[in-house]
């Protein structure tokens, strides 16, 4: 980071670019896949733009002044390198394969979409002995069944991950749910397993505080993971994205929600469904690569304190 922002090989964040996991604590790595949507593609080319706009990021938190960059040792261990791009279950193996060894390794990850059916591959990386807690901002729950003959489209990841085992309903919040659908198939689906499904309209009357508590209270002590969708936000803010819908959380709303979710038991996250041809102006990869820091500073403080072997996902 001492570097000039606008020089050298652009990392997330100006990190080192690693492939050994043993020097590290926390992974940050690209998904650069958008096979899994189901209109406007795209989002294949976030992780790069993400990595551009995350060389604004800087070190210290501005309230906590927490600097996670000298609590762990964090690199970026690159993008997933996919060899049958063409079939969306095959490509979900690739992910699979590119993480198992991540989470074997006891790291957490954080990663840049890529659509969201990058993250129930993930989950499958993740193999946890128990279906793990989940946190997930979005437009969409995303738990619908299929779309033209596929289940694994990035309408369905959550409810894949449940039928598997590796997602606990009970333990999953879904925060800010909006817009309209054919069917009202995904939020059935998540009522009816047991997942809290918090709409739009309940945030802007609760408040970003009490809904950080709310999902405090839903995940309790349980591994959890962090799926944050940019669609989530309002369109105002993130306009790259694919299926936008108006009405979302703002930029500061999103910020004290994650604010909020401090001390939990964090074992990953993801950042997804950027698609940087939808706004030349680079102001969705920036709130997305700020968004990432937020979660970076989160997990960062769970993973220890540059303590070599501190993390243990406890999977």
């Amino acid at each position: 980071m001492q570097l000039p922002r606008f020089s050298g090989i652009p990392t997330f964040m100006r990190v080192p670019f690693s492939s050994n996991l043993d020097a590290l604590d926390i992974v940050l790595a690209g998904v650069p896949f958008d096979g899994g949507v189901t209109a406007r593609p795209g989002a294949r080319f976030g992780p790069r733009e993400i990595r551009n706009m995350s060389t604004m990021t800087r070190t210290t938190h501005h309230v906590t002044r927490f600097n996670p960059f000298e609590a762990c040792r964090i690199g970026d261990i690159g993008d997933v390198p996919f060899t049958d791009l063409y079939h969306l279950e095959r490509a979900h193996d690739d992910i699979r394969r590119f993480f198992e060894p991540v989470f074997a390794a006891g790291k957490i990850a954080l990663s840049a979409g890529g659509d969201h059916s990058i993250t129930y591959p993930i989950f499958q990386a993740l193999a946890p002995k128990e279906p793990i807690a989940l946190v997930h901002i979005d437009a969409h729950t995303d738990t619908w069944d299929s779309f033209k003959g596929s289940k694994f489209t990035h309408g369905a990841p959550f409810r894949r991950a449940v039928e598997a085992g590796l997602l606990d309903p009970k333990r999953t919040i879904q925060i800010g749910i909006r817009g309209a659908q054919n069917s009202d198939e995904g939020w059935r689906y998540s009522i009816e397993s047991g997942m809290r499904v918090v709409f739009i309209e309940e945030f802007d009357e609760r408040g970003a505080a009490a809904i950080a508590e709310e999902a405090r209270r839903v995940v309790g002590d349980a591994p959890v993971y962090l799926s944050l969708d940019v669609d989530g936000l309002d369109p105002v803010f993130t306009p790259g994205t694919g299926t936008p819908e108006i009405g979302g959380l703002s930029t500061r709303e999103t910020l004290a929600l994650l604010r909020g979710l401090d001390g939990l038991n964090w074992i990953g996250g993801d950042v997804v469904e950027v698609s940087p041809p939808y706004d030349p102006s680079g102001n969705t990869a920036l709130v997305a690569a700020t968004l990432m820091y937020e979660m970076l500073c989160l997990f960062a403080k769970r993973a220890g304190h540059g303590t070599p072997g501190a993390h243990s996902t406890s999977l």
